[in-house]
């Protein structure tokens, strides 16, 4: 099959979430599994600062790279709109002409799959910034004869971000006002892009099954379940893989002792050195507990709040790294400031330190309200890291009472509980050895999503 993977951020060129990494991992999976995948993605100012691999001129307003053994990346150029600091938007907000940057990005995609006579079986499109083009392949270009057997598959990563705009910036688009309705494009007025995506695909995917259904509800729909049930019979959730090259305790760099499932004694001396690096007393027998997140609600970070002066006076310590909502940041550094013994702080992004976490934690705290897949609690089971969860999303379907702790109602209360039985059971040190090899021993690996992937394009092919 000959597929495109369009998107607005791409590991190792630019990222600011797990969309990246799905998008940076799927096509080299799929090349392996011997599919033919490109990449199309913008030109961001970022791209052109990442050293290795290296990008080169390919002709006007295109560059490439490579990813995977010959997956080629191609790097829509235009200094107007992305020569810029950001990829969506500054300290002020969203930049104000998304919709523009987006639509045109849109477009070149598409007119540079003819330039390169790459006719695709399937066009792969994630998130808001590339859900144009399963409109513009209905529409303007339905009647196309070198589109016309290619099939679109869209997946939501967070469907959170919807892409809406004034109805007056429509003309943007290229598109007529005949799309601008109820049934297409229209909401409450306004332009929602993400809509369209959904509409006008061939086939949705999402990023965890639990997910898939979660977003049919009022509840995690965001106004758009409606759409979303209508099309159920084409929506499919697959579980994002996680990529075993960077996260692999055994041969990990970054951490200050490498173990595995048959050896784990180096575990203990990643915990020595997180605490040392933390100024957290050298203990063995307190648990130490991870997070690596955003600061955020939606992360669970605010029944963390209302909890984190009972979860001190546990017998615990705990490592925190992130930035995100201003109140969440001053809430932490208050207790840091109060528990120092038990707290450490760390408000910025540090790769090096995540590992770290990871390596050194005996639990990793992931309560988030929401998650559509999440890859800290897939990362932390490699690490021997027991994840602490909330039953939503890909959290579901991967933590279980056979490999980590997970609470079915989002409550302070039920946080607490949580907490507490994991503690006691720290103390259990064979049923605490069996949930760390239980963890240890999961496969995430892109290879199984993959495959998962290839079925949903034939399907689609089939359509």
């Amino acid at each position: 099959m000959k597929i495109v993977m369009i998107a607005s951020e791409v590991v190792p060129f630019a990222k600011t979430g797990g969309l990246a990494d799905v998008v940076g991992a799927l096509p080299v999976a799929l090349e392996k599994l011997g599919e033919e995948a490109i990449v199309i993605m913008p030109g961001y100012k970022c791209v052109h600062t990442v050293k290795n691999p290296q990008v080169k001129s390919f002709t006007e307003g295109i560059s490439y790279s490579k990813i995977g053994k010959n997956v080629l990346v191609y790097f829509i150029e235009n200094k107007e709109y992305f020569d810029r600091d950001g990829l969506y938007g500054d300290k002020t907000g969203d930049y104000k002409d998304n919709l523009e940057r987006f639509s045109y990005f849109c477009k070149k995609a598409l007119e540079l799959l003819k330039q390169i006579k790459f006719k695709p079986d399937i066009i792969h499109c994630h998130d808001w910034q590339s859900a144009l083009i399963p409109v513009y392949l209905k529409n303007p270009l339905a009647e196309d004869p070198f589109f016309v057997k290619t099939r679109t598959v869209f997946t939501i990563h967070n469907l959170g971000y919807q892409g809406l705009f004034p109805k007056e910036e429509l003309p943007k688009t290229g598109l007529d006002w005949g799309v601008f309705n109820m049934e297409m494009l229209e909401y409450y007025d306004k332009i929602n892009v993400l809509k369209g995506g959904l509409v006008f695909s061939d086939i949705i995917t999402t990023v965890s099954p639990t997910y898939s259904q979660e977003i049919q509800t009022k509840e995690f729909g965001f106004g758009l379940e409606g759409v979303l049930a209508k099309r159920k019979d084409r929506l499919y959730g697959i579980l994002n893989g996680l990529d075993y090259t960077i996260w692999d305790p055994a041969k990990d760099t970054k951490i200050a002792a490498n173990f595995s499932t048959k050896d784990i004694s180096g575990k203990a001396k990643c915990k020595e050195d997180l605490q040392k690096i933390c100024n957290l007393p050298v203990k063995k027998s307190v648990p130490l507990i991870g997070v690596v997140s955003r600061l955020a609600e939606q992360k669970g970070f605010d029944i963390v709040a209302e909890a984190i002066d009972e979860i001190c006076h546990l017998d615990i310590q705990m490592v925190i790294l992130g930035t995100g909502d201003l109140k969440y940041h001053q809430i932490m550094e208050q207790m840091a400031k109060k528990y120092p013994k038990v707290i450490s702080l760390h408000l910025k992004f540090d790769d090096t330190l995540a590992h770290k976490i990871y390596a050194g934690s005996d639990m990793f705290l992931m309560p988030s309200k929401y998650e559509p897949c999440g890859l800290g609690q897939m990362i932390s089971f490699r690490y021997g890291s027991v994840p602490i969860v909330f039953k939503t999303g890909g959290l579901a379907d991967t933590v279980n009472d056979k490999n980590g702790y997970i609470f079915d109602v989002y409550s302070k209360e039920r946080l607490l509980q949580t907490l507490k039985k994991a503690v006691k059971d720290f103390k259990l040190k064979k049923k605490w050895n069996q949930l760390i090899q239980q963890g240890m021993k999961e496969n995430f690996s892109w290879a199984t999503s993959a495959k998962k992937y290839q079925k949903i394009y034939e399907k689609a092919m089939s359509l």
